[in-house]
């Protein structure tokens, strides 16, 4: 069977709290571990989109309305739905790994730099589709 969720792929999510919100895919573990027996990816993704901005408005409101409130996650495959976009996030890779999710400290750790990460890429206009809500 071909690999679906390869790093950098954009997916869905179908199940549970962030369902629906989008999430590019950091890690795959095809086999599963010893803890979780099952196919899974290491995601991360977008809690709260940025909120729309317009020309008129402030620097400070600016700022505030294009922030970004991400999450990271562990997902089984069958609560994913894949898409044909990629997003090339060569520093996402390194920022999280299996290792993040047994301390709380980490975990917040990466979330702050998934967050600079995220931002920086909003900031610069690329991937828009990527930073709006889903419509349905």
């Amino acid at each position: 069977m071909p690999k679906v969720y390869k790093a950098g792929k954009v997916a869905i999510v179908l199940q549970g709290r962030q369902a629906g919100k989008k999430v590019v895919v950091i890690k795959q573990v095809d086999e599963g571990t010893k803890e979780r027996p099952y196919p899974h990816a290491i995601v991360a993704g977008i809690e709260r989109y940025p909120r729309k901005v317009t020309r008129t408005m402030g620097a400070k409101k600016l700022q505030r309305r294009s922030r970004v409130k991400p999450f990271i996650k562990v997902i089984n495959y069958s609560h994913l739905f894949p898409t044909r976009y990629v997003l090339e996030l060569e520093s996402l890779k390194g920022s999280v790994a299996a290792e993040t999710f047994k301390e709380p400290s980490q975990r917040k750790d990466a979330r702050k730099n998934i967050k600079k990460l995220l931002e920086e890429r909003y900031q610069a206009g690329k991937n828009k589709w990527f930073f709006q809500p889903l419509r349905f």
